[in-house]
């Protein structure tokens, strides 16, 4: 068993390399889109679609990693990720770019953990430490990695203008998203060296009376909390275009400096819930996020919403381990792949307002952060009341 925990690194390293690319991937979706003319309506669309494929996925791949293994379940997500960003690189065909933007599910939005966690990784962890101390840890060194690789990903975002003055922002793109494929396959490699314990025997169909009942209630606080995510963050490197006029180097400052910050409040994480407590945490955190987005969506100028972004990243970096310790800690032991999965396909289901996305910014260019801020705000409060005592 020591030696399998030891493996824990390759996992570290598939999330370092993951985080890269796919930070590129997502920051990069919206914009490139615009440059191929596509209108806001479609693009919030192709997100929406995005999220689709994913909830069937995700469900596919819990009931296989509580049966075979949660090493397969994060190799095949890694394998469909891979798979569209070279479909993205290779085609300039739209439909064809478009398929691989929704089978790789990277419209979710470019935060810091954005790399870290992928369907097995909560439950990979879970299975192998049983300690929630030791789960918040673990959880938070793999939040700190995304957040500090992800800084790559935005540096190659910011590239694509410097490459643009030479061979224009399409081939710019594509350029990148190869390099983003490169990095993925080498993720794929990092999954295969992992080794974890046997699984226990299944014994029910889908989940054990007690685990169902248990993810019920994550499900219905992080629920709320997801429409708002799905209205504010996906699109969130087109609006800083659209209402400031930033550049792509702009941007990617803005959010490699949020990569900084997050690493920093994922460092931070298990002080904090030791002080005030694992769901205290996660809840309060949730809660001071949506006011942030609030706060975001009324300021007048580029410096001051990006300063915003960045102390809500520190903040998101804090919570995020405490709250992937509570997701699992109330689920059997046979069940973490298809309880997480369960709770996978509620975010992703919930972040399908991602669609109405463009239309709300096609009309107020504000409103998508201050509505998905209000569903966030909500659904910190929503949370502590549901695992009080749970």
């Amino acid at each position: 068993m020591h030696k399998i925990k030891d493996n824990f690194r390759f996992l570290v390293y598939s999330r370092a390399l993951r985080s890269t690319a796919i930070i590129f991937m997502t920051l990069s979706f919206s914009l490139y889109l615009n440059a191929l003319k596509v209108s806001l309506l479609d693009i919030g669309f192709v997100a929406g679609g995005t999220m689709v494929f994913a909830l069937f996925l995700t469900l596919a791949l819990g009931a296989i990693g509580d049966r075979r293994g949660y090493k397969y379940e994060l190799i095949i997500s890694e394998l469909f990720t891979t798979a569209g960003a070279f479909m993205i690189a290779l085609s300039p065909n739209l439909p064809v770019i478009v398929t691989g933007m929704v089978i790789a599910g990277i419209s979710s939005g470019a935060g810091g953990m954005r790399g870290a966690f992928s369907p097995g990784s909560s439950a990979f962890i879970a299975s192998l430490y049983p300690e929630e101390s030791e789960r918040v840890k673990k959880f938070s060194v793999l939040t700190r990695t995304a957040a500090v690789f992800s800084i790559i990903g935005s540096l190659m975002f910011a590239g694509v203008s410097l490459i643009s003055k030479y061979v224009g922002p399409l081939l710019a793109y594509r350029y990148f998203f190869m390099l983003a494929a490169a990095f993925l396959v080498v993720s794929v490699l990092s999954l295969a060296l992992l080794e974890e314990a046997r699984r226990p025997k299944k014994t029910t169909r889908v989940m054990k009376k007690e685990s169902a009942k248990y993810i019920l209630r994550v499900i219905a606080g992080n629920s709320i909390g997801g429409v708002g995510v799905g209205l504010a963050i996906p699109l969130l490197p087109l609006w800083f275009k659209l209402l400031y006029n930033a550049t792509p180097l702009e941007i990617g400052l803005i959010f490699g400096i949020s990569y900084i910050t997050t690493a920093f409040g994922a460092q931070a994480s298990s002080r904090v819930a030791k002080r005030i407590g694992v769901l205290n945490t996660a809840a309060s955190t949730r809660s001071l996020n949506g006011a942030l987005l609030i706060a975001m969506a009324f300021s007048p100028i580029l410096p001051i919403a990006g300063a915003i972004y960045i102390l809500r990243a520190f903040i998101a970096g804090s919570g995020s381990p405490t709250r992937s310790t509570m997701t699992v800690k109330g689920i059997n032991g046979e069940d973490y792949g298809t309880a997480t999965s369960f709770q996978g396909i509620a975010t992703r289901a919930s972040q399908l307002s991602s669609g109405a996305s463009g239309y709300l910014m096609d009309y107020a260019l504000p409103l998508p952060l201050a509505i998905g801020g209000i569903f966030q705000l909500t659904s910190g409060a929503l949370y502590k009341l549901l695992l009080k005592g749970k």
